[in-house]
């Protein structure tokens, strides 16, 4: 019953179920201007480490940390099955994800994610990232919130 987390592929059928749920679930609470979903393709670029949770050997959860060249990388596709919500796969993935960033010797690590999914905002503040103004190419929107985590 232990979770595992592994580079892998976003190209595959587990994965896509997920990817295609999480947009579903970003659809169903912002509209389209506020969604800043990447694409597969964009998830298989060099610059990109995916990781995949599995659970006895079924896909419950991803997420990407896409490096931005400059020193920082963010946070994207962060999700999990919420079939599979309290079995620690969220903070399996932030522990792994982070672990690869030290490792990259990263300083910072950012995130952009919506002001109506409290559940995925206590996680990133428990994790001790910080509310930021927009970075990168994003705007300024009122329904997302953009957060950051210094690396030592």
């Amino acid at each position: 019953m232990s979770i595992t987390i592994a580079l892998e592929p976003p190209r595959q059928e587990g994965v896509l179920r997920l990817l295609d749920m999480s947009d579903a679930h970003a659809q169903s609470l912002y509209p389209p201007e506020s969604n800043h979903l990447v694409d597969v393709s964009t998830l298989e670029k060099p610059a990109v480490s995916f990781f995949v949770a599995r659970h006895n050997g079924t896909v419950v959860g991803c997420c990407a940390l896409v490096e931005a060249g400059d020193g920082t990388a963010e946070i994207k596709r962060m999700f999990v099955d919420p079939d599979a919500r309290g079995l620690k796969a969220a903070s399996k993935l932030m522990d792994t994800l982070e672990a690869t960033a030290t490792e990259k010797k990263l300083r910072a690590v950012r995130l952009e994610t919506g002001i109506y999914q409290p559940e995925a905002i206590a996680l990133y503040r428990k994790y001790g990232y910080l509310e930021i103004e927009a970075f990168g190419s994003y705007q300024p929107d009122p329904l997302s919130l953009f957060m950051e985590k210094q690396l030592t």
